[in-house]
């Protein structure tokens, strides 16, 4: 599917980061949202017809699942609702033994003096020995009624599904509730696989494996008693000290059983013990549950998540892509001149990404299109000496009068002066943008700078009759306030070069005044001369390379020097403009100011 237009993707990014509130009548957020998804879903299709995701669309979907991921895991193994429903399970167990043993103890048991089953004699009376008490008989004679208790068992334990047993004072087994049904009521219950049976599938024992990483599974494993006493259940023996006590264990098929034994009172002797259990699988059933919904919530956020980072990631990677193909466009120069995607109205990091490729690219044709004119230029300035020189070559041979000769060597030593000239400017000037590139700015005082240039003019007699005055005004921060970043040398270049141009036009008994003034946040340098000054239109013209206006000293002047002041003013992030001195309407001679950022 073909790659969307600038115009589409500016639309896109404005609607993406549009601000949330809106105007009167607008649609509203669920409409806004619709549109969001409408814009970006050839995105999302673009993908799907590469048949392929960007390696930042696959980082972006692996990150967002992976952390989706750490999220269920911690859920799942970290849940505290097991905890929490095995704590109510057991409380509700407890509570469900001290009312079924408190029945018993009433209902089951003799009272002191009544008449019991003895086993070995029937309607005996018992009564306290001497000195005895009531404890004495209960705690040495009195048993629990196993006619008695089964119907209180029956009642109070089938419709909880739950598991009663009930243990004499010597820990046998008195009442079992699997032993027990109602009328018609059919009892029910799983027994342990026999040894030597087949040990499941593979994919079974994988599950087991896996549930038994998940937290509480390094329990007892449960066993069950038969004809063996109670007290091996180490809640029965606490039971029958006396002391209320919870298990929890897993069966063979790795199910939870939770169980609790209380003891059977009457009168503070202990008759007996009673243990209820859940049945297994009971709360697993109901951890499963908890958990199968936690996966189904997963998978819609899952869903959720891969959707949005595909979204996300085609307002990223599909302009991240756009960029590069256009940046490889222009590595290879296919084309005359190769646009960079404006991605610029988005906002953010891309679009500042966008700008900087777009301003980059256009430094990079304009250096290109002015190395292709300086070429042009340097061809074209040194190609006319050189013609010179080979026509006064071929003359010379043709000369017979000693004077011809010598107007023609004149003619080839001032050509050759003139090439030598130009080959040591257009090297100065070629070196020019890598010194400025690679150097480290300093501070430059404005004013130290133009004393120094000036005396140099006055005292070693370049200026000839005429003078240079400089008038500094430094304004109320002093001298030490005309401070510039830059680099000396070559700001230095700059003055003496308008020096040399406006002495250059001046006349022989002329002045050229140099002055240097504050505004605000620059400092600003002007070179005034006495000359004919500028004509009109070529104000600007005079800044081109290898422009000259001197007609009575042709090839004397490369036409580079103002050129050179322009680059370099501009490398120092500064303005450099020419004008005409004027005073009621006459002129009075050329203008060149020049204006810095100071310092900060």
């Amino acid at each position: 599917m073909a790659s969307l237009t600038d115009e589409e993707m500016r639309d896109s990014a404005a609607g993406e980061f549009a601000p949330p509130h809106a105007a009167p009548g607008t649609p509203g957020l669920a409409s806004r949202i619709l549109a969001f998804l409408s814009r970006h879903f050839s995105n999302f299709r673009g993908f799907l017809a590469r048949g392929r995701f960007s390696s930042l669309t696959r980082r972006i979907v692996a990150f967002n699942v992976a952390a989706l991921f750490v999220l269920l895991s911690g859920i799942l193994y970290l849940n505290q609702f097991r905890e929490g429903l095995i704590d109510a399970r057991r409380q509700s167990l407890l509570t469900q033994a001290e009312i079924i043993a408190g029945a018993i103890a009433q209902g089951a048991t003799a009272a002191p003096g009544a008449t019991v089953i003895d086993p070995l004699a029937a309607g005996v009376i018992l009564a306290p020995p001497p000195g005895g008490t009531a404890d004495t008989i209960l705690d040495e004679a009195v048993p629990i009624d196993p006619e008695t208790a089964a119907p209180i068992l029956r009642r109070l334990v089938l419709p909880t599904r739950t598991r009663a047993r009930l243990y004499g004072k010597e820990g046998w087994l008195v009442l079992d509730s699997r032993q027990l049904s109602a009328s018609g009521q059919i009892v029910a219950f799983e027994l342990p696989p026999p040894e030597g049976a087949d040990e499941g599938s593979v994919v079974d024992r994988i599950l087991e494996w896996g549930r038994s990483m998940l937290p509480g599974r390094g329990l007892e494993r449960f066993r069950e008693a038969g004809s063996q006493n109670g007290t091996m259940y180490a809640e029965v023996a606490a039971a029958l000290a006396g002391t209320a006590s919870s298990q929890e264990r897993v069966n063979d098929r790795g199910e939870l059983i939770v169980s609790v034994a209380v003891p059977i009172q009457r009168y503070r002797a202990v008759l007996g013990a009673l243990m209820l259990s859940t049945r297994g699988g009971d709360i697993d059933r109901i951890v499963r549950a908890e958990r199968l919904a936690i996966l189904q919530v997963f998978l819609v956020a899952l869903g959720v998540t891969i959707l949005l980072s595909v979204l996300l990631a085609g307002t990223i990677a599909e302009p991240v892509r756009r960029l590069a193909q256009a940046a490889e466009i222009v590595r290879r120069g296919k084309n005359a001149r190769a646009q960079i995607p404006d991605f610029t109205g988005r906002r953010d990091e891309i679009g500042e990404l966008s700008g900087a490729l777009r301003d980059m690219t256009n430094a990079l044709y304009n250096r290109i299109d002015a190395i292709e004119s300086f070429a042009a230029d340097v061809a074209h300035e040194i190609k006319n000496p050189l013609t010179s020189l080979r026509s006064a070559i071929e003359t010379f041979r043709l000369a017979r009068d000693e004077s011809q000769k010598d107007r023609l060597m004149e003619i080839i030593q001032d050509d050759v002066r003139r090439i030598d000239r130009l080959i040591s400017d257009i090297s100065n000037a070629s070196r020019l943008d890598a010194e400025l590139s690679r150097g480290e700015l300093e501070d430059v005082n404005v004013a130290t700078l133009l004393e120094m240039v000036c005396d140099l003019f006055n005292e070693t007699g370049v200026a000839g009759s005429a003078r240079v005055t400089l008038d500094i005004d430094p304004g109320a921060p002093g001298r030490e306030g005309m401070v510039v970043k830059g680099f000396d040398t070559r700001l230095g270049q700059v003055v003496r070069n308008l020096i040399d141009n406006a002495l250059s036009f001046s006349p022989r008994d002329g002045t050229v005044r140099v002055s240097a003034s504050r505004a605000p946040g620059l400092v600003v340098i002007r070179v005034e001369d006495e000359g004919p000054g500028i004509a009109t239109g070529n104000f600007e013209r005079i800044f081109d390379r290898f422009h000259t206006d001197r007609p009575d000293s042709f090839g004397e002047h490369s036409g580079l020097g103002l050129a050179i002041s322009r680059q370099v003013v501009a490398a120092h992030g500064g303005t450099i403009r020419a004008d005409n001195r004027m005073k009621d309407g006459k002129v009075l001679g050329a203008r060149f100011t020049v204006e810095l950022p100071e310092a900060e």
